[in-house]
């Protein structure tokens, strides 16, 4: 559905993009992820043909989005981070607006306003404005506003920035709801938890170039199960181990507190990147048996917690 080529971008001296080679399946729904400045906008921006690429070739739907950039931007809708709604319109307003826009009839924009509003949990706002409504509603709004011309591949920056947790989790359940009805999702994100949860496969991008692709499971696994997390003042070291016991050996030689938990995709990210995804805490990473990390960074959300079974913390050595 989207197919990417030896992608390159240039701004002056800085490389946006350097040979970018990506393939994203019809019906997916696809992760990308990267530190600030890694190229992800640079990328999304070229896809939505808002910026020229200065070499190579990407395929929306099969039209190549140089030579056919109407033909590609009609498969496609786009939820930006931004809140770009016309705040003093309705609801109706906004999707009958964008309908025009795409050169819906009278007769499609009706049934489609009906259909979006219906799938997005706001037919009861439809004559309410937009300035009147929460963010979870816009957001939703945002979403229904994309989904209004049927395209094949939905586009999400950070769809879910700002949000409370519960609104976040009702967002999830709906685009996994687009998604199986056979919506291509393309999404970029900072919330790992995100991810994870969302996600058929992930793409990590760094100075340009696809460093890592896969299922979030594969990814976690390659970088191994556990994590033993060493801190000292307002340093933590993360060491990557292939097994539980071989973590808790490990915790059993140290003299500083010790933290022991499972690995997730947002260590896969730091151990890979050596960047943060959101400031943190400094981090240094090792694997142990057989590979390194690299990097002063912080694995961000899901990694400061302990509890018994599966996490373990203890001043010396960790629990078991």
């Amino acid at each position: 559905m989207i197919r990417i080529e030896g992608l390159t971008k240039r701004y002056g001296n800085i490389t946006a993009l350097n040979g970018l080679d990506l393939h994203v399946r019809q019906g997916e729904f696809f992760g990308f992820l990267g530190p600030n400045g890694a190229g992800k906008t640079t990328t999304i921006r070229i896809l939505t043909t808002l910026t020229l690429p200065d070499g190579g070739k990407a395929w929306i739907a099969g039209h190549e989005i140089s030579a056919q950039p109407l033909a590609a931007k009609s498969r496609t809708g786009v939820v930006p981070q931004s809140i770009n709604l016309d705040q003093e319109l309705t609801a109706g307003e906004n999707l009958e607006v964008h309908g025009l826009l795409y050169n819906m009839s009278a007769s499609d924009r009706k049934k489609k306003i009906g259909q979006v509003l219906a799938e997005t949990g706001l037919t009861d706002r439809i004559e309410s404005q937009v300035r009147t409504f929460s963010g979870g509603m816009k957001r939703r709004l945002m979403i229904a506003r994309a989904l209004m011309h049927e395209p094949s591949v939905l586009f999400l920056d950070e769809p879910t920035v700002g949000l409370d947790p519960s609104v976040k989790r009702r967002l999830w359940a709906l685009l996994k709801q687009i998604n199986r009805g056979g919506a291509t999702i393309f999404l970029t994100t900072h919330y790992i938890d995100e991810a994870e949860a969302l996600c058929d496969r992930v793409g990590i991008i760094h100075h340009g170039k696809l460093i890592a692709l896969d299922t979030p499971a594969n990814l976690i696994r390659s970088a191994g199960t556990h994590v033993a997390d060493v801190f000292e003042d307002d340093t933590m070291t993360t060491h990557f181990f292939d097994s539980r016991e071989s973590a808790s050996s490990f915790a059993s030689t140290q003299s500083l507190p010790v933290m022991i938990r499972n690995c997730n995709l947002e260590d896969v990210f730091v151990k890979l990147t050596g960047e943060q995804i959101q400031p943190e805490r400094q981090v240094r990473t090792s694997r142990e048996h057989g590979a390194s990390g690299h990097g002063s960074a912080h694995g961000g959300s899901g990694t400061g917690h302990s509890s018994h079974g599966q996490h373990g913390h203890a001043s010396g050595r960790s629990s078991h």
